[in-house]
């Protein structure tokens, strides 16, 4: 067998989400109890459009030996597929971007009093620990990192702060902070992020999405000052201040 590039499933990092068999058009790789596989070497062509559809940075290609990509044989094995049931996928972790948010008030000849605020959500997902970490909608973004709990307290989040803004929202207190700080770090690195804004709650632990902010932009090697913006329980906003980071030497 020859060396070449292909897929390889840290099982360790995969949740299961399945969003790489929706994304791996050969249909070489499958959910077997619960983690992501890949079938056959032969069904894997190497390319690695799988990558980017992985909100846990589960998957890589790396060269090794392997059969060679088997195109008539997938292509048999694709039509034995169809007429097996699908499989389970999360369409909760599917990427999606919305190009038809609209400005508050826009809505032609409405009632003000009646007409709903319309959403400045842009993509989907939001959640840290479900965004991947090149997704498209954070290519030239202002990013908006945001603690859970400040969009239930305060009324106007929509239009004063997530309009015009990618957004990954966790919770420091409930998470894993070492894992924020990686994932956010990869972001940072690995797309062209315009600013950095921080809006978190006014509570002591909420302040530790200030300190996963702080540590993923030193080791990410960018110079990014950013916003951090403190909101009351109230929902109010007590104090806004421009941070900044002293880089860290990358090994």
């Amino acid at each position: 067998m020859a060396v070449r590039n292909i897929v390889k499933i840290d099982e360790e990092k995969c949740n299961g989400c399945g969003l790489c068999v929706t994304a791996c058009a050969e249909g070489a790789i499958k959910i077997i109890n619960g983690k992501a596989k890949l079938v056959s070497d032969s069904y894997c062509d190497g390319l690695g459009a799988c990558l980017g559809h992985c909100p846990q940075d589960a998957i890589t290609v790396e060269p090794r030996e392997a059969e060679p990509f088997d195109e008539e044989a997938t292509k048999a094995y694709l039509a034995g597929q169809n007429r097996e049931p699908a499989p389970a996928v999360c369409p909760g972790l599917a990427t999606h971007l919305f190009d038809d948010v609209k400005e508050a008030g826009a809505t032609p000849n409405a009632n003000p009093e009646s007409a709903a605020t319309p959403s400045q959500l842009r993509h989907w997902p939001v959640q840290l620990k479900l965004v991947a970490r090149t997704a498209p909608y954070f290519d030239g973004a202002d990013l908006l990192l945001v603690a859970d709990c400040v969009p239930v307290a305060m009324a106007d989040f929509h239009p004063r702060f997530l309009k015009g803004r990618a957004v990954a929202m966790g919770c420091p207190k409930l998470d894993d902070v070492q894992f924020y700080v990686e994932k956010l770090s990869d972001i940072l690195r690995g797309n062209t992020i315009r600013s950095l804004t921080v809006l978190h709650m006014e509570v002591p632990c909420c302040s530790g999405l200030t300190r996963v902010a702080q540590e993923a932009v030193a080791v990410s090697g960018k110079d990014m000052p950013f916003e951090d913006v403190t909101v009351s329980i109230r929902g109010e906003v007590v104090r806004s201040e421009t941070i900044r980071v002293e880089m860290k030497a990358r090994a």
